[in-house]
């Protein structure tokens, strides 16, 4: 019998899929299969661990184009994996998140917890 994975629903902040679909059409596919692969359990190769925001903080960080796309997502928050933020990377700052989305994701984290059961 083959195995059968059980995929968990993938929710999204609105703010958070409004960035997104600004995002240039084959990089939002490639940030979606990166998110299908977390919704079946696993991690993909363009998504790390966002230190200082607690454990089963995720980000995609995706060059394309000369651009950098993230796409922030927490997968231990009640049974979806919940997408808190999504932006262009404009910083000079090499690969580091900047100090103002790093604030914003952690808000949006706060507020989704107090909602969430």
């Amino acid at each position: 019998m083959a195995d059968i994975r059980k995929t968990r629903p993938v929710s999204w902040l609105k703010s958070a899929l409004r960035e997104f679909e600004k995002f240039p059409d084959e990089a939002q596919v490639r940030c979606l299969t990166a998110l299908t692969i977390a919704a079946e359990g696993g991690k993909a190769d363009i998504a790390k661990p966002l230190h200082g925001l607690g454990s089963g903080v995720l980000e995609i960080a995706l060059p394309f184009e000369g651009d950098a796309y993230r796409v922030v997502y927490a997968v231990q928050l009640g049974s979806d994996i919940w997408v808190v933020h999504a932006f262009q990377k404009k910083s000079t700052q090499g690969a580091k998140t900047p100090q103002r989305e790093i604030d914003l994701i952690r808000d949006r984290l706060k507020r989704l917890k107090e909602l969430l059961p």
